[in-house]
């Protein structure tokens, strides 16, 4: 007999044990509801919070700006000119952006973390803390460039090519941004007489 009062308690505590299990898990998967509910609901008063803002603040903005479009003079054209290019400035951000997005994602490219920023800018950092230590510092030496460009292989100089060629050509075509012209410089001529 009391073998089998043994087996009945321990199966009187396994089916007290899944019991509580299933009570808990029940009021678990409740609490984790009713946090979800709340979650959504403190979601969307956020949005409709924010939509309210953002319509109440379009009209007053829309109002100043043809308040401000109104004046007349310099102030007048700084300010159509400043309104003109919000557009366009706006549009080419947003492209540039996702331009951006585009060929990190396509290079696989990744941003460089803390750790590289400092192992870079800790040479730069400390010459401002201690001018002094300038005197001191390691420069790199004409000879120290001449023999690596006497050990350079076929690929370092072609790269080398490469990247003076892209230099000049972007200079070029700045240069003829700048002049607005591609062949010279517009001035007037000077006349040199004798006095």
């Amino acid at each position: 007999m009391p073998a089998t009062a043994s087996r009945a308690v321990l199966r009187q505590s396994q089916f007290m044990v899944r019991r509580t299990a299933v009570r808990h898990a029940s009021s678990t998967s409740e609490s984790a509801s009713k946090a979800g509910e709340a979650a959504s609901s403190a979601a969307s008063k956020a949005s409709e919070g924010l939509s309210r803002v953002s319509s109440s603040a379009g009209p007053a903005l829309n109002n100043a700006a043809s308040a401000l479009r109104k004046v007349g003079g310099r102030t007048g054209k700084v300010i159509s000119f400043v309104d003109s290019m919000i557009p366009p400035t706006v549009y080419y951000t947003r492209v540039g952006l996702e331009l951006g997005k585009l060929v990190f994602r396509g290079q696989n490219m990744t941003p460089p973390n803390l750790a590289t920023f400092q192992s870079y800018f800790q040479p730069l950092i400390n010459a401002f803390r201690n001018p002094a230590t300038l005197k001191n510092a390691n420069f790199v030496s004409p000879q120290d460039i001449l023999a690596r460009v006497r050990n350079a292989n076929k690929k370092e100089i072609a790269l080398a090519g490469v990247t003076v060629a892209e230099v000049i050509g972007f200079f070029t075509v700045g240069e003829m941004i700048g002049r607005m012209n591609i062949v010279g410089y517009r001035g007037h001529p000077e006349h040199h007489g004798d006095h």
